[in-house]
Order: C-alpha cells, then structure tokens, then sequence
C-alpha cells in the first residue's frame, strides 16, 4: 500500500511561479498533531521568500499561518485531540508549513479554536502569526509589562511614552490591542488617513499621518504624548516607508523595534527586492537610540511564551474579544496552486491596505 501524501506549495527558484508538490503526510510522534489545513493567510514574508530568496532552500513550503482539524495525535499530547479544530503560527519546518494540506506540529504552536468560532476559521487564521509577533516584541524586546493571566487591578507603572508605526498593518492591530487591553494609554500611531478609524477601534489614543513631513509628524505625536516618545515598534519594516522618518523622530533614550528584514528595496513585476538585517546601520540614528530587530521565530526560546502564548493566552484573548482577527479579504481560485499564486501577486502589487489575504488550503 502507498504511503499517505498531500499536496503543497513551493518555491522552485527566484522570482519564479510557485509550483506543488507532492509530500508524504507525516504520522505525529510526540507531542504533535496532525492538522487538516482547511485555510491559511499570505504574508510579507511569502513575498520576501519567493521574491528575494531569504532564508530559502529551493524546493519550499511556503506560509506559517494554520487553521484546520486535528486528523492525529502523538502519543505525548496532553491537551488537543482528534476532530479538535486549532490555529495557529506553525513555522520551523517543512511539515509545519501552512501552504500544505497537511501540518504537522506539537501542539504547543497551536490554539484550540474557542466555542462559537467553529464556523469562523477563515477569520482565526488571520491571528496567530502576528498576535505572536506583537507579543514577542513588546514584552521580550521592549520590555513592556504583560503579566498572564491579568491582574484586574494591574496598571503598567510607568507607562511610556509609545509609537506604533503602521497601524492597520496585522502587527499593528494586534499590538494596539494588547496595549489597550493592559491600560496603555500613552499610544500613539500612524496610518494612513483612510485607516485612522480602525487604528483607533485597536485602541490608539490618536493616530497621526505616516504621510507627513517627518518634522511636522514628529510635533504632531510629541504634542499628543505631552513629551518625547520612548517606545517604538515598527510593524513595516520598510528604509524609506517607516526606519528613515522613525529616525527623525526618535532621540537619546528612545527604543525602537523595528521588523526584519528591511526591506530596501520592494519587490515588483520587474524589480527583484533588496533586504537587509542591519537595522543600525540601515539609516543614520542619532546617539544613543537603541535599535534592535524583530526575530519572532526565537519566540519559543522563552519558556513561559513557549507553553501558554499559543494555546492559552491566544485562544483565551479572542474568546473574551480583546483580541479580533483582521479583516479578510478572501482569494478566489480553482486550485490550491492558483489561490497561492494569486495571493502572491496581490502581495507584490500592494492590493490590500488594513486587511489580510486568505484564501482555502483544503
């Protein structure tokens, strides 16, 4: 008898259209599960794997965004169980890969899809990869308070002064809730006008232009903070869209986090990108600006966050409705190949602005 397989979508070379391939579905050992992928969501980082080759060894599996059924379990897995529906961020590896239709991961990576979002999976898969990032780089890289669970008395002491470039963005959705929802209220972000809105239902105190002249921006925000600010986080990552007018506005003392990679230059039809990991030297800082780069798979090297950021705190977030997933907008096609090569395009042609693409695995 054959072994199961399944089918996947990879990269075969630079700039080159995506292809599938045909996997052996893998048997969870362990403390894994093997999920049905039944959705995932395209990121930048599918953009930047297939465009710019980062981190890529041709043949890939692309996407880390997962939500779907648990089909299997490990002999060590205590909480999830077969016929469970689960999301979650799912990125080390090629079984755990989410443009497949089958994943294979320890259930440590994955929530359980609370009660009455059973019918709602093409919304959950938007959250995991980016609440995490947004939680990583505000508790572990700029050092902000979030203690689990919350206290109903907790208030963050002090609470700084804090800039969130690229509101709308996942990233930045996320991060203005989980503020909002630890009594931030020093928070200011920027967006494009058509987006103040959402930025402020995240819970932004006031959402400034990121179009604007850097100097007239710059005393826009510290008008609204009543003081310099001291916390940034960049959720875009891009020289020239967002790191260059940030260092025009941060000074001594400020810290920035910024999402790598870099992009240098964007991906286009005929334009291959350019990225880089430096993120002090990408632009000029001035002195004693702390500058430190966005790594969100090193996520798991943090026990607390290894054991409850996925299946706990995630999960428990979206059922109280601190948390709400991005809107969607979902990509249309015959076959698997087609969705993921569509999305792909209209990543690369910057088609959507404060909603995520998504689009059905299996």
């Amino acid at each position: 008898m054959a072994s199961p397989s399944h089918q996947a979508v990879v990269t075969v070379a630079k700039r080159a259209r995506l292809e599938i391939k045909q996997l052996p579905t893998p048997k969870p050992t362990g403390k894994e599960v093997l999920v049905q992928n039944l959705w995932t969501a395209s990121t930048p980082l599918d953009l930047h794997q297939a465009d710019g080759g980062l981190l890529v060894q041709h043949p890939q599996v692309l996407g880390d965004s997962t939500a779907g059924q648990v089909m299997a379990t490990g002999p060590e897995v205590t909480v999830l169980k077969e016929k469970d529906l689960v999301f979650g961020f799912t990125f080390r590896n090629e079984k755990e890969k989410a443009q497949q239709e089958y994943v294979c991961a320890p259930e440590n990576i994955l929530g359980k899809v609370p009660h009455g979002w059973e019918n709602r999976l093409s919304e959950c898969v938007t959250i995991a990869n980016n609440f995490v990032t947004a939680w990583n780089a505000l508790l572990n890289i700029l050092g902000l308070a979030l203690p689990w669970p919350k206290s109903p008395t907790f208030a963050p002491s002090p609470s700084p002064r804090i800039l969130i470039w690229g509101a709308s963005s996942s990233v930045g959705q996320y991060a203005l809730q989980i503020l909002a929802y630890y009594g931030y209220h020093n928070v200011i972000a920027t967006a494009s006008p058509r987006n103040f809105d959402l930025a402020k239902e995240c819970g932004a105190a006031h959402v400034s232009s990121y179009n604007s002249p850097a100097a007239d921006l710059k005393k826009d925000i510290e008008a609204h903070l009543e003081g310099k600010v001291e916390v940034v986080l960049d959720c875009i990552g891009n020289r020239n869209g967002s790191v260059a007018p940030i260092a025009q506005i941060a000074e001594a003392g400020t810290k920035v986090a910024i999402m790598l990679p870099v992009v240098v230059k964007d991906a286009g039809e005929d334009v291959e990108p350019e990225y880089t990991m430096d993120v002090a030297e990408v632009v000029q800082w001035q002195d004693e600006v702390e500058t430190v780069g966005v790594r969100t798979h090193f996520y798991l090297e943090d026990p607390f966050l290894s054991s409850h950021l996925q299946p706990d705190i995630m999960p428990t977030l979206l059922a109280q409705g601190v948390v709400k997933p991005n809107k969607q907008k979902i990509v249309e096609g015959a076959t698997l190949l087609e969705r993921a090569q569509k999305a792909l395009d209209m990543l690369r042609r910057k088609e959507v602005s404060g909603e995520r693409l998504v689009w059905r695995v299996g």
